[in-house]
């Protein structure tokens, strides 16, 4: 019998679950054992998931789990470099090259047991089966714009928090550009075609910001592109590979620009794909841009989590995408779990 874990989130900023009440009974139905670990900060309540028939455990009990439990996340585990012996479902982001994976992927070696990225979960087109895209170019887009219309007021973007729907968060951002004037800036949306571009476009579109939308079409020739400097926003909604074009150069900082606000909502500056070329580290909730040039001002925000700021919607639509490939979870051996596999293991040889 497939025993699947979902584990409580340890990050005090993620609220967000990849598996709903609804999906864990019908999980249960199908034959699986499932255990869901309390947890005071998830969007959805314990109760729903006691209601469905799943078991609850403490938070953080999955590390005492049975061995043959998977284990469901999202984001990162505690960073304590203790071995990690079961099999993992989550947002590993270390296969990239980015200093931190490394040192997970390390932990999956001295443990012997698996991750399984989600970000690599795929089908037979290479398509991941299940993302927060969406929500991601949504809540990204409205940083950015909260961004810029501090910077209107001559400061800088302030804390940001989750909101119980996306109406809450768009009512805020409406209010701040009000506040900013009665101009609207323009932005360019990279990866306009994507889940994560549509969420940022339809936004800005819904806040009357003029989007200029490009995609493979447009980056096809490699760069640089200048056009970049001539927009007010730029929201960077690609996925970086290898071979990703670099859309803003190391010296943009001192070019003459429009470019005041780059919202990195893709945000892997750790890897050696990354696109934008300003800044090194991520920005986090407390402070959610780095002023990376002081006059004329540009600043940067690269939220790693952006769609827990509507953990309540994101959850829901990503843990419906993600349902029919759990399903699947009792064949490893195959699909988008081999495929998965076949990362993980490469990414442990290059080490």
């Amino acid at each position: 019998m497939t025993h699947l874990w979902v584990r409580a989130e340890h990050r005090s900023d993620e609220a967000r679950v990849g598996l709903t009440p609804q999906g864990a009974a019908s999980l249960i139905a199908q034959g699986f054992d499932v255990t869901v670990e309390d947890s005071d900060r998830r969007a959805i309540a314990i109760d729903g998931y006691r209601t469905a028939g799943a078991d609850v455990a403490p938070e953080g009990a999955w590390r005492e789990a049975p061995d043959d439990a998977i284990v469901l996340g999202l984001k990162d585990l505690p960073d304590d470099g203790t071995p990690l012996t079961h099999r993992h479902v989550m947002f590993g982001h270390a296969y990239k090259g980015q200093p931190e994976g490394r040192k997970l992927l390390e932990r999956f070696r001295a443990g012997g047991g698996v991750l399984y990225d989600l970000e690599y979960l795929t089908d037979e087109d290479g398509r991941r089966v299940a993302a927060f895209g969406y929500w991601a170019g949504y809540a990204g887009a409205a940083v950015s714009l909260l961004a810029w219309a501090a910077q209107q007021q001559g400061g800088l973007c302030g804390r940001v928090t989750a909101h119980d729907t996306s109406r809450d968060l768009f009512a805020l951002v409406q209010a701040e550009l009000m506040a900013a004037g009665a101009s609207r800036p323009n932005a360019l949306i990279i990866g306009a075609l994507g889940r994560v571009g549509t969420g940022a476009r339809d936004l800005c579109s819904a806040l009357s910001v003029r989007p200029t939308l490009w995609d493979m079409a447009e980056t096809a020739g490699g760069g640089p592109f200048p056009q970049v400097l001539s927009h007010h926003i730029l929201l960077n909604c690609i996925l970086a590979r290898p071979g990703s074009p670099v859309f803003v150069e190391p010296d943009a900082t001192e070019a003459i620009r429009a470019l005041s606000v780059i919202g990195d909502i893709a945000c892997d500056p750790g890897s050696d794909y990354s696109p934008i070329k300003v800044y090194d580290r991520g920005t986090t909730w407390d402070s959610p841009v780095r002023r990376v040039h002081d006059v004329p001002p540009l600043d940067v925000m690269a939220i790693d989590n952006l769609p827990a700021m509507l953990p309540l919607e994101s959850s829901e639509d990503f843990a419906k995408q993600l349902l029919p490939t759990l399903r699947l979870l009792d064949g490893l051996d195959e699909g988008p779990w081999a495929r998965a596999r076949v990362e993980f293991d490469r990414a442990i040889e290059a080490l």
